[in-house]
């Protein structure tokens, strides 16, 4: 975690406004919302093992060794949602408001699964933000598994952190 932050741009002027916004996007059930509840240290979103439940974009205050910043929880993407996916299309657009105001993304991906079909997807939207993106490859929870992380190289966007949303 503290990777993502290190990696954050200087705090602005308070004359110049808003803080440092970085919202945490990516496909359902990458633990999204538990690196959201690790970073903000209380279980504000709700953490489940089915897909869809976080919904609505959830802001927190954040304070991580010495760095504020307004932190941005989302529901998971799945881009090219089919006409008639009501739920999965409200989500999306909720994800994209999110990439929108935020002055950095944190594009969180699942080590243990991989890269998936989906977060090609999402890593070109984030890619067309002009946004910031840095990427979190989450439940790197072992040695074995920090040592696989560089299989994200492929999807472009830098070098991927290693995190866990559940150890230190």
């Amino acid at each position: 975690l503290d990777e993502i932050v290190k990696h954050l741009p200087p705090a602005p002027a308070p004359e110049e406004g808003e803080g440092i916004k970085l919202a945490l996007v990516g496909r359902p059930n990458v633990g999204k919302s538990a690196l959201f509840n690790r970073l903000i240290g209380e279980n504000r979103s709700i953490v489940e093992d089915q897909p869809g439940v976080t919904r609505d974009r959830i802001y927190a205050e954040c304070d991580w060794n010495g760095r504020d910043f307004l932190l941005v929880d989302t529901g998971g993407i799945i881009p090219d949602t089919a006409e008639g996916r009501t739920l999965e299309a409200a989500i999306l657009e909720q994800a994209r408001v999110a990439v929108e105001e935020s002055s950095v993304i944190v594009f969180v991906v699942d080590a243990i699964a991989g890269i998936h079909a989906l977060d090609a997807g999402i890593a070109e939207m984030l890619r067309r933000s002009g946004r910031t993106v840095l990427l979190a490859v989450n439940k790197v929870d072992n040695l074995k598994r920090e040592a696989e992380i560089y299989e994200f190289h492929a999807l472009a966007l830098g070098d991927p952190l290693a995190v866990s949303s559940t150890r230190s």
